[in-house]
């Protein structure tokens, strides 16, 4: 899982690759006291996904673009002399039937390892990638995470030694997925409600399971949401002529905004959401889906607000490696 480069200091530096069913990301840091600061970073769409629920495997067209931006992450890694990296993929590897080959296929030409992930540890990583956003003052977490090929839900219990979780959902609905299987309900007002309580079905026994709405009640309860979906409709809402992570990163969004924002995207085209400078062209297709699963947990759990986050799995991924060499050298 380690794709090492010389280093000409005793600096480490560390990549944290996140290969989605939708985008290819990559992290580059350095350790800074008790976290990191970041030197270098990528982040291209490439659909991996696209068409997997219909045939059950990666398209060649799909395996191409994502070794392309893979090789790109490679290049940037020995540029900035990585000496630790590691490689996760989620949903769309996860569920392809031909995963075996293109793992070989990106090794051959990349070198890296691809470490296909469990919904569980996606998760686990999701938090600790913005665990830090979470209101230490509420005790409990709603953290959620919505992927290209699925969604991750985990419950959180803020306890005084850190986050702990209490349980995950992982749902096989992402905005790629959701948007290939629903694209004839979500262009109608009555389809898109449809979607949203099929999606409200599925995260429903999550609240029997662990008595979310109880809590929520008490007030104890807060809602923290990273995913390319609610940073959209963050930068959306507050009108941004292009997009700016050190703006949305930690806002609050009203259930009211995000209500308000998802009637203005819906009431667009096509054309009109792929030219809004927060959205673009790779994106225009894909945000109302996004926008229908939000809306289902807003209305299972009705906070009245929740927290942004861009950051996540990439962070938690950087956190991870970090740690383990602290570890392994305490040990030493």
């Amino acid at each position: 899982m380690s794709f090492v480069v010389p280093a000409s200091s005793c600096e480490p530096v560390y990549a944290a690759l996140d290969l989605g069913t939708n985008n290819c990301r990559m992290l580059v840091a350095r350790p800074s006291g008790a976290g990191f600061r970041v030197v270098d970073a990528f982040s291209r769409i490439t659909r991996l996904g696209e068409g997997l629920a219909a045939t059950g495997r990666l398209s060649e067209a799909a395996m191409e673009r994502t070794v392309e931006a893979l090789k790109a992450c490679v290049d940037k890694m020995v540029r900035n002399r990585v000496t630790s990296a590691r490689l996760v993929a989620t949903e769309a590897c996860r569920q392809a039937c031909n995963c075996a080959d293109f793992a070989a296929r990106v090794g051959k030409a990349t070198g890296l390892d691809l470490d296909i992930i469990s919904p569980h540890e996606e998760a686990r990583l999701a938090l600790s990638g913005c665990a830090g956003l979470l209101d230490s003052c509420r005790p409990w977490g709603l953290v959620f995470d919505i992927g290209g090929g699925s969604t991750e839900v985990v419950w959180v219990e803020n306890a005084a030694a850190g986050p702990r979780v209490e349980g995950v959902l992982s749902v096989p609905l992402g905005v790629v997925t959701l948007a290939e299987a629903r694209a004839g309900c979500l262009c109608t007002a009555a389809g898109y409600a449809r979607v949203v309580d099929d999606v409200a079905d599925r995260l429903a026994p999550f609240e029997t399971s662990h008595g979310i709405a109880g809590r929520l009640a008490e007030g104890a309860v807060q809602m923290l949401g990273t995913s390319g979906t609610v940073t959209t409709l963050a930068a959306v809402h507050m009108e941004l002529g292009r997009y700016e992570r050190s703006q949305v990163d930690g806002a609050d969004l009203a259930f009211a905004d995000i209500a308000a924002v998802t009637r203005k995207l819906s009431a667009m085209s096509a054309l009109e959401r792929a030219q809004h400078p927060c959205i673009g062209p790779d994106r225009a297709d894909l945000v109302i889906a996004g926008c229908a699963i939000i809306e289902a947990m807003c209305r299972l759990w009705p906070l009245g607000s929740l927290r942004v986050a861009d950051r996540g799995v990439r962070e938690g991924v950087l956190l991870s490696l970090m740690k383990a060499d602290a570890l392994a050298g305490a040990r030493a």
